[in-house]
């Protein structure tokens, strides 16, 4: 496999095993009958920063595993990736996290029947806000969105031991969900939100209610524009 073909597919495969993971936990959580219903936030923060972290670990030995259409572009303002790597790379995150999304669907097959609540059911793919303010919760996923780009970014101004970068990121998901989640379960990558939404758009999940289009611009454009203003300062800085 090519370079940029290999990378390429790393994102689609890494965002696939994200998302499998990250909204595993979320269905594990969330689904009527789970051996782990109702075993609340911390949870669900601690399973989405090792979905990252292995996610990572799986798929960086290929590309630079950023799983992330706003690290993508973050990553391109700062002059760590060409350009022309932004759109395939965004693609392949997409398409990632909708594979990845039918997985869960399938993992839990007979969970979907026992759950009645279709807000619970889509939260299992996609996010929401806890108070739903447009305005507030774009703010929020800016603010989540630069905290993960810039801290990406500083991250390279160290030199960790091998193998350690993983688990950085790792801490760094968990403290971003665990500080700035409760809002609007910090989104802040639009493969982890818009490749799930799809996947409960187009497949058959029992009760499972509306895909909330309308909400669907904030965890695509709030962490886009954070992405930007983390690289900017970033540039500015150094």
């Amino acid at each position: 496999m090519s370079g940029d073909t290999a990378q390429i597919f790393s994102e689609f495969l890494g965002t696939l095993i994200l998302v499998l993971l990250g909204d595993g936990v979320c269905a594990a959580v969330n689904l009527k009958k789970s051996k782990a219903e109702a075993s609340g936030w911390i949870v669900i923060a601690m399973g989405w920063a090792t979905a990252v972290t292995i996610a990572v670990y799986a798929s960086s030995f290929m590309g630079p595993a950023h799983l992330n259409p706003a690290v993508t572009i973050g990553m391109a303002i700062a002059g760590n990736i060409g350009w022309n790597l932004v759109v395939p790379f965004i693609i392949a995150q997409v398409l990632g996290g909708i594979v990845g999304a039918a997985l869960v669907w399938l993992s839990y097959l007979p969970h979907w029947q026992e759950t009645e609540n279709q807000a619970a059911i889509l939260g299992t793919f996609a996010t929401g806000p806890a108070i739903r303010n447009y305005t507030a919760n774009f703010i929020t996923e800016v603010i989540g969105t630069i905290v993960l780009v810039f801290g990406l970014l500083a991250f390279t101004q160290h030199e960790f031991a091998a193998g350690v970068n993983p688990m950085v990121v790792g801490v760094l998901i968990l403290a971003i969900g665990l500080s700035l989640g409760g809002s609007t379960g910090y989104a802040i990558n639009p493969a982890r939100d818009l490749g799930p939404r799809i996947a409960h758009q187009i497949l058959p999940i029992a009760n499972k209610g509306t895909s909330d289009w309308a909400y669907s611009w904030v965890p695509v454009i709030g962490p886009v524009v954070g992405a930007a203003l983390a690289a900017g300062l970033y540039l500015a800085i150094i």
